[in-house]
């Protein structure tokens, strides 16, 4: 759970979120058992007001850099104003691997 911790410990920082789920998907993809390769964030924060989705998508790419280097691969960002996360009726399921 190194880069599960490390991802969340760094979206709390920076975004001081009201909402923050770090979701480790990586054993629904072919990868060895407790791998931590593949991830679904769902965050609100009042940081993404008035930015649009690819600057928030960005923001959080920028923001861990270091674990995709160290073999994050796959990242599903779901961001949220604090508004928008309110009148969510829920969130997006993840789609299945194909391979």
């Amino acid at each position: 759970m190194i880069v599960q911790t490390s991802i969340t410990d760094k979206l709390t920082a920076r975004f001081s979120p009201v909402h923050l789920e770090v979701i480790n998907e990586s054993n629904r993809h072919h990868v060895p058992p407790n791998s931590e390769t593949h991830f679904k964030v769902v965050i609100a924060s009042d940081a993404f007001d008035s930015l649009r989705l690819i600057a928030r998508h960005r923001l959080v790419n920028e923001l861990l850099a270091d674990e995709f280097a160290a073999g994050l691969h796959a990242l599903t960002m779901h961001t949220y104003t604090p508004e928008e996360w309110q009148a969510l009726d829920a969130i997006p399921a993840s789609p299945k691997c194909k391979g």
